[in-house]
């Protein structure tokens, strides 16, 4: 660790009296990253059901998932810095109650406006609240083993909670009607909200330092119009004004904020983090490998549906398998960690994933079960796991306690941005070469291009790893410095 990060927190104050257990503290913050995680996904399958209740038209069916997903995106450097400044269980409950409240109002909208509103709401809660489950974390568990242990459980949590919304929503959209996919938040987010707000410890930076609120406008204003953007590419395609100028505005004022960084005082992004190199190689790794594993889970669901004919239920049950791959490969990865490492276990599993896309690839328009979804699948998820472990504990170990929140958002926005970049460049190369045609044998083609252009992603990932990624073990993990 640098020496400008190790002075950054000297006076960090945590509250110890009456501290949890930790397992309390893990499983709190683990439950608030499975509800911000679950509702990225969990509206997909109920999107039908919402535009023939509601009226929505088709680009107002997309922006239920669009203004989830910008506001998110968008708002995660502002949550985190919050976070360190103002207090992580602060903002953890904030953000928790908002995204709640949000949900209920989603859950009973009467207008499409409604639901579209209650979704950016629910976005802005989850920027929130998401660095704040990380940050809580890793100040609850010390450096080493045990954290990676912690970390793991909760990129299992996430992981599962992408995984389990197609599952989830088909059920909830079988079983009652589109509206619990929203409601079901309501319940759980009050238990969470009242275990946390009696239970959590508070933990801040505590050096007197305000919130730097140009740059927090500005890079906020910059990733969301960057996630607009994005949002637009698949529909309009990637050379249409309606994507080309908001992706070049959004840059525009991402380019701003590094400005007014280099000369503020107190930033609200110290750009020394980005020459620590555990931060900024294992950022660049999470953004790549996210771009294609996210895309995962939105094809196969399409692929399941669309050519071989299941239900919306039936394509959430054949993924469980992936799900359980996924948890399996995030808990099985602190113990690889201690005789591989971070850097050689965060390229391996990247390697397993490419080969879970490679056979993807191979996909039929009539294709078995075992064959065509659940092994390929199993071998995606699990590789997907054995990588995100590693790397999200490389990006949280590279700084010092009073940039926890940053980096902490920093590793979600990297997968979000990712995500969203991945899924809307691989929905292009789909889309091209299915050529506009809806039948089975054109859509498996378009998916399986997708799927080999993802493996290809994933394998220059590994590569950008192996050459990058300092070379840290589990054993030697408490000590400072760039390898």
């Amino acid at each position: 660790m640098t020496p400008m990060l190790e002075t950054a927190d000297t006076t960090a104050r945590v509250s110890r009296r009456g501290a949890p257990p930790t397992w309390l503290v893990v499983t709190l913050a683990c439950a608030g990253q499975f509800l911000v995680v679950l509702d990225v996904s969990v509206v997909n399958v109920a999107l039908p059901s919402m535009r023939t209740d509601l009226g929505l038209s088709g680009p107002g069916l997309q922006w239920v998932v669009n203004a989830y997903a910008i506001a998110f995106a968008g708002f995660m450097l502002f949550g985190g810095r919050a976070g360190d400044l103002y207090g992580r269980k602060r903002m953890f409950l904030a953000g928790l109650g908002l995204f709640t409240l949000a949900s209920l109002g989603g859950g009973l909208a009467q207008e499409g406006w409604h639901l579209l509103a209650a979704r950016a709401v629910q976005g802005l809660g989850a920027a929130v609240l998401a660095p704040s489950t990380l940050t809580i974390l890793t100040a609850a568990v010390p450096e080493g083993p045990a954290r990676a242990r912690a970390i793991a459980t909760w990129t299992a949590v996430g992981a599962g909670g992408g995984a389990a919304g197609g599952l989830v929503g088909g059920a909830l959209v079988d079983g009652l009607s589109w509206r619990w996919v929203l409601l079901i938040n309501v319940p759980v987010g009050v238990v969470v909200l009242l275990g946390s707000l009696l239970r959590l410890p508070e933990s801040r930076a505590g050096d007197g330092r305000r919130l730097d609120l140009p740059g927090a406008l500005l890079v906020t204003a910059g990733l969301a119009t960057l996630a607009y953007g994005i949002s637009q590419t698949e529909a309009r395609g990637w050379t249409a004004a309606a994507a080309l100028l908001p992706l070049a505005a959004g840059l525009t004022l991402i380019g701003l904020f590094l400005a007014v960084e280099a000369r503020t005082a107190a930033p609200l992004m110290p750009l020394g983090l980005l020459r620590v190199r555990a931060v900024a190689s294992a950022n660049a790794a999470m953004f790549l490998c996210g771009s294609a594993m996210f895309s995962m889970w939105y094809f196969m669901t399409l692929y399941a549906q669309n050519v071989l004919g299941y239900s919306p239920l039936e394509a959430g049950f054949a993924l469980v398998p992936s799900s359980l791959a996924v948890v399996l490969g995030s808990k099985l990865a602190p113990r690889f960690m201690a005789v591989t490492g971070e850097r050689n276990l965060a390229a391996l599993g990247t390697l397993v994933a490419a080969v879970g896309f490679g056979w993807q690839s191979a996909m039929s328009a009539d294709g078995a079960y075992l064959t065509s979804i659940m092994i390929p699948g199993i071998l995606m998820m699990l590789g997907a796991g054995l990588a995100a472990t590693p790397l999200a504990a490389l990006a949280t170990s590279g700084a010092a306690p009073g940039e926890a929140g940053l980096v902490s958002g920093l590793v979600n926005t990297s997968r979000t941005m990712g995500g969203s970049l991945g899924l809307a460049v691989l929905s292009t190369v789909a889309a091209s070469r299915s050529a506009g045609s809806d039948t089975p044998q054109a859509l498996t083609q378009g998916y399986a291009l997708a799927f080999r252009t993802g493996a290809a992603v994933l394998v220059a990932g590994a590569l950008l790893m192996w050459l990058w990624l300092p070379r840290r073990t589990a054993a030697n993990a408490g000590e400072s410095g760039p390898a």
